[in-house]
């Protein structure tokens, strides 16, 4: 079973109006902002056609590597994890 297949398992109870992470892109520095959407092991990071950028919260895997990548930036991303009840319930291994 590869990774895909692995995580297409697992189960997402999203807190909608009240999400985990904000992103503040102002504050960001294009090193960073790209940095975000190549590590981010779901792939929730994003730019729309005008280089805009967006993070959907649904899908998250709670790994905390957007809050490692983007620590050198105070304010620049709210990271905390889910209220209770909400986020990703694993479901395989």
């Amino acid at each position: 079973m590869n990774v895909e297949q692995k995580l297409s398992v697992d189960k997402f109870a999203v807190d909608e109006g009240n999400p985990h992470i904000v992103l503040h892109p102002e504050k960001f520095d294009e090193a960073t902002l790209k940095a975000l959407t190549v590590i981010c092991p779901a792939g929730l990071y994003t730019r729309d056609e005008s280089g805009r950028m967006a993070f959907e919260v649904a899908g998250c895997l709670e790994c905390g590597t957007c809050r490692v990548v983007a620590a050198h930036i105070p304010g620049a991303l709210e990271w905390n994890y889910p209220r209770a009840s909400f986020g990703v319930q694993f479901r395989y291994g």
